[in-house]
């Protein structure tokens, strides 16, 4: 799991992966700290999915660029998934799960 800061590093994502999966996460709300240990577990778990993160407080303006360009409400903690440069599916707070995330592909 690698964390990202700006603009650039996502827009590089978007061309060169083919899929991979993005948290927003809080690094101080308990909810997203649980999240991001679902999140870890589900990425150590499964070796042949990608797996990246940005903390909100110090990447708002990634945030809102995902946001917007993605066309999906932003919400912290919450998993996206991206496949060939779009968002296939999302989800919030107590819904990421190992077991949510490992059904998606």
């Amino acid at each position: 799991m690698e964390k990202i800061d700006v603009i650039a590093q996502f827009e590089q994502l978007i061309k060169e992966k083919e899929a991979f999966f993005l948290l927003k996460h809080s690094i101080t709300c308990p909810i997203s700290a649980a999240a991001f240990d679902e999140y870890e577990a589900f990425l150590n778990e499964e070796t042949n999915q990608t797996g990246y993160y940005l903390a909100v407080q110090d990447s708002r303006e990634l945030s809102n660029y995902i946001a917007e360009t993605a066309g999906i409400r932003h919400q912290s903690p919450q998993v996206i998934f991206f496949k060939e440069g779009k968002p296939k599916w999302d989800e919030s707070h107590w819904k990421i799960t190992k077991s949510n995330l490992a059904a998606i592909r």
